[in-house]
């Protein structure tokens, strides 16, 4: 069996692990770094989740996003994994909340029943009504107005006139 020789110096041994509440994470690239050590373990919990690569891949860079967003909110000192954690399970919750409200009509058959009839023709017939009526004479508008609104028959708005009916 021939011999096989180990190079010196650094072996690549995967992704770079940082401890449970590294320190001192002020400079970007710092934070960058330990960050990057909890990505396979963030993505192997967002596959947990949502037993889809692609919909994992989509929750891990979600809450990246948000971790980088965020970072100023972040103490040096406590757990950034447990972070990181929080913000990607806070996420996936809030896309499921959003999922259950959604409904699937591909053919937009759903989205036909929730028509609703355009106000712009009434409020146009109104306006012309409300104009109809102010240019009468106010005895005629009233006659008017308790036959039609008021459903009063003629003799009862006669009555109320003081007049005959079809005056």
């Amino acid at each position: 069996m021939p011999h096989v020789r180990v190079p010196d110096g650094p072996q690549d041994k995967g992704p770079v692990r940082v401890s449970a509440a590294p320190d001192g994470i002020v400079d970007p690239s710092d934070w960058r770094r330990a960050v990057n050590g909890y990505l396979p373990s963030l993505r192997a919990f967002a596959f947990t989740l949502s037993r889809n690569s692609a919909d994992a891949d989509d929750l891990v860079q979600e809450t990246l996003t948000k971790a980088w967003a965020h970072r100023g909110r972040f103490e040096p000192g406590s757990n950034l994994r447990a972070w990181l954690f929080t913000i990607l399970r806070n996420s996936w919750y809030t896309g499921a909340a959003k999922r259950r409200r959604e409904v699937a009509d591909e053919e937009g058959r759903y989205a036909a029943g929730l028509t609703a009839e355009p106000s712009q023709e009434w409020t146009a017939e109104l306006t012309a009504l409300r104009a109809a009526l102010n240019a009468l004479p106010p005895e005629h508008r009233e006659a008017i107005v308790m036959v039609g609104a008021a459903g009063l028959s003629y003799q009862e708005a006669a009555e109320i006139s003081g007049c005959a009916v079809g005056t």
